[in-house]
């Protein structure tokens, strides 16, 4: 957290459904002079949906001086593929090193759909699947060699994949790993629908895992209240057994923790109006925050008492319930107002908050508005249309507070081949949620 200021940020930038034929590509972002430095870095394929991005070294290998972190793992939510990309050379100019087809990774897995990715200490780099070749739901986890990035295998056992993958954190010190659900890919590619649901090809399970027999000793069934559980995370300190997932469709947070007994369990201890999306944790562990896609605002809680989060700051940043809009809330349990569209350097921000990256010090909460190209097409054409944006918002790390920085806006409605989706957030040196602590 003493550690040097951020200066540069790397996001993946989408045209999957946005009417413009150009592969997606990889953006670094100078966050000190605010703006995307040229020239950005061309995936060489349409339609890949990058989406998150991990490394292939972080404070897991601590200890190996022969690890460096030199490589941005890049999966394709969609094509399947894996690029490799050097940041280490120049982490300001971005190269492709090396690009794992998806054709290897189902034969030698049997796994679609790559999405999270963490390295493990051993030096591999092991990235959580959605399905299997076929569009169904599959939760696995591939394995790459940490050095020639050539696809190993499975971590999982034969038969212990679990019905549906998302996101995962791991515990060595604890033995455990937790890992989540979205859905069926064949579900979601091009949109939501709430049949889908009903229909059972989206999950509401948290997994727990044997870190080091590799075996499912869980699941963890959290129920309507629980459905489509997002991003997992761990409190950072290595001690702790308990953490919070975030649940999209109903707008709850849970608390998943170790019992007396041994096992784990999970309570709700958040719950607000939905969509629920992206979420972290401060390094200090003081802080939760999440993003509120729909509904259009940002959430601080002070999460001191782990089970008794406190609201601490709010903040709306868009969403679909604007005052100037076409939808009329007609009932709030929270009793407020609706917002006001909001105008960042004489731009309307279009779309709603999504993915959040904080700074190491907790100062500066760093926001784009893309969930995912499907349902960024359904929930918010406009932001098709003109682009999404890249925002930073001042942190009261004293007593809570958010604040818009309103001379900091990055808007990639202005990409040299048109308005592109900005999805999550880098730092060259690791960060709040790509790292696992020892």
């Amino acid at each position: 957290m003493k550690g040097p200021r951020e200066e540069i940020v790397y996001l993946p930038c989408i045209y999957r459904n946005t009417g413009i034929q150009k592969p997606d590509y990889l953006a670094t972002v100078d966050v000190l002079l605010i703006y995307i430095k040229q020239p950005l870095l061309p995936m060489p394929n349409l339609n890949d949906e990058l989406h998150h991005s991990g490394w292939n070294a972080c404070s897991s290998c601590f200890g190996d001086s022969s690890k460096k972190r030199n490589r941005l793992i890049l999966p394709s939510l969609i094509s399947s593929r894996v690029y490799i990309v050097d940041t280490g050379t120049d982490p300001r100019a971005p190269q492709m090193h090396k690009i794992v087809e998806p054709t290897d990774i189902f034969w030698k897995t049997g796994l679609a759909n790559p999405h999270t990715t963490h390295c493990l200490g051993s030096g591999q780099i092991m990235i959580s699947s959605l399905g299997d070749p076929s569009g169904n739901g599959k939760g696995g986890f591939i394995l790459l060699d940490g050095k020639t990035f050539e696809v190993v295998g499975n971590w999982e056992l034969p038969g212990e994949a679990a019905p549906f993958g998302y996101d995962f954190w791991y515990q060595p010190r604890h033995n455990v790993m937790m890992s989540t659900e979205w859905g069926a890919p064949k579900a979601l590619a091009y949109g939501f629908n709430l049949e889908h649901v009903k229909e059972g090809l989206y999950g509401s399970k948290i997994h727990v895992w044997d870190w080091t027999t590799h075996k499912r000793l869980q699941s963890l069934d959290l129920g309507e209240e629980g459905a489509i559980p997002l991003e997992i995370r761990f409190l950072h300190d290595p001690a702790a057994t308990e953490g919070y997932v975030g649940c999209a469709l109903q707008g709850t947070v849970f608390r998943f923790y170790r019992t007396p007994k041994g096992d784990w369990a999970a309570e709700k201890v958040i719950h607000v109006p939905s969509l629920i999306t992206d979420i972290l944790i401060s390094l200090d562990d003081r802080f939760l925050y999440f993003s509120n896609w729909l509904h259009g605002d940002i959430r601080q809680y002070d999460i001191t008492n782990r089970r008794n989060p406190r609201l601490a700051g709010q903040l709306f940043l868009g969403g679909s319930i604007l005052n100037d809009g076409p939808v009329k809330v007609l009932e709030d349990p929270e009793n407020q107002s609706q917002p006001p569209p909001r105008t960042i350097k004489g731009k309307r921000i279009p779309g709603s908050p999504q993915m959040l990256q904080l700074s190491l010090d907790g100062k500066r909460l760093y926001v784009t508005t893309s969930l995912y190209s499907g349902w960024d097409k359904q929930f918010y054409p406009e932001m098709i249309k003109e682009g999404s944006v890249m925002m930073q918002i001042d942190v009261n790390t004293a007593n809570g507070g958010l604040k818009v920085n309103e001379n900091f806006l990055v808007d990639f409605g202005k990409e040299p081949n048109g308005p592109a989706l900005a999805h999550e957030l880098r730092y060259p040196g690791g960060d709040c949620t790509s790292d696992i602590w020892l």
